[in-house]
């Protein structure tokens, strides 16, 4: 398979849909569950440090539960690609859209009977941070496999680097830039549409819009030609 950031690959295009959806699942997380992250680690370590601080607003249970799912769902993830790596693309991608997306919709499932103000039932609560974080620590893990160029769908401190520094103000040519500006502004219209959803909606229809995104845009991806050969 040609490098995946040729023009031929179709994963750029299904990772900039993906990071859509990781701005959709952050306004769940932070919004809706507590000012917990289950998309991106880094945060959930600073609030961590927060509530050993005895922070007012923080709690350590939360962000436990966030790291070690999502450590979990990265686990898994990496078996996977271990095993289906040297596979058709389109198998390794698939078997991972229905693992995230299956995932969602079951937080989904149990966020229709969350009530967001209260943060209860505690239960439902861990539930949907366990099972976002687990689908969001695969999803980290096997794009990291995939090896796309200024795409980890997650996660933009190095975009937003490398943007700058690679910058024809800085003496550099200006790479990927559009693919770049595209990331941020992917994680930034998902989560714009993605708090007005919790705000007026609740957390079930953005877990259930990001699973369908998923879901149907890795099944767009697997018809290009190059998913038929191994990624490499």
């Amino acid at each position: 398979m040609p490098p995946s950031s040729a023009s031929s690959s179709p994963l750029p295009g299904l990772l900039l849909l993906l990071s859509v959806t990781t701005g959709l699942i952050d306004a769940v997380s932070v919004l809706g569950l507590g000012k917990v992250f289950t998309a991106n680690m880094t945060g959930n370590v600073v609030f961590l440090g927060f509530a050993a601080a005895q922070t007012p607003g923080f709690h350590v249970a939360p962000y436990l539960v966030a790291l070690s799912t999502f450590f979990i769902g990265a686990l898994i993830a990496g078996h996977v690609g271990q095993r289906f790596g040297s596979r058709p693309l389109r198998h390794w991608l698939i078997i991972a859209a229905f693992f995230e997306a299956t995932l969602l919709w079951i937080a989904a499932l149990v966020a229709v009977s969350f009530d967001v103000p209260s943060l209860q039932p505690a239960p439902a609560l861990f539930a949907i941070i366990t099972l976002t974080a687990i689908a969001m620590g695969f999803r980290n893990a096997t794009v990291r496999q995939l090896k796309v160029p200024d795409l980890t769908t997650t996660v933009l401190t190095l975009t937003v680097t490398g943007i700058a520094a690679d910058s024809s103000l800085a003496g550099g040519g200006n790479p990927n830039l559009v693919r770049r500006i595209g990331a941020i502004m992917a994680i930034f219209a998902g989560a714009a549409i993605g708090a007005v959803m919790v705000v007026h909606m609740g957390l079930a229809l953005p877990l259930l819009l990001s699973g369908l995104i998923v879901l149907i845009g890795t099944l767009l991806c697997v018809r290009h030609p190059t998913a038929a050969l191994p990624h490499g």
